[in-house]
């Protein structure tokens, strides 16, 4: 499968999961997610959804939890609004990008000889 195309079912798989995590998800321990991206394999057997929550370890951790329960739910909602050869068993991962973006802006903030 070309990049291009790899990239737009990354991006359609995103936005279905994003869509019925904030409207249809219904698990108290999922708190306030944002899906930032999706790793689909080629074969499409395997997708790796990459989420970012808003709170503590604690309450990341217990929506990871609860994201994790969810799965099935959440890949029959993929495989109803997406035509796929095979609808992706989903793995869920916390998306430590924005962690890591805000460590280096305070860094930076803090000026040289700064050591955080």
């Amino acid at each position: 499968m070309s990049a291009g195309r790899m990239r737009r079912v990354d991006e359609a798989v995103r936005e279905v999961l994003s869509d019925a995590i904030a409207k249809d998800l219904q698990d108290p321990r999922v708190g306030f997610v944002t899906v930032t991206a999706v790793k689909t394999t080629p074969d499409l057997r395997r997708a790796r959804v990459y989420v970012s929550v808003l709170g503590d370890e604690q309450v990341r951790a217990e929506t990871l939890d609860g994201l994790r329960s969810a799965h099935g739910f959440l890949q029959g909602r993929v495989a109803a609004e997406l035509s796929l050869k095979h609808t992706p068993m989903l793995t869920f991962e916390y998306d430590e990008s924005i962690d890591r973006g805000m460590r280096i802006s305070r860094l930076i903030d803090q000026g040289p000889g700064a050591d955080g």
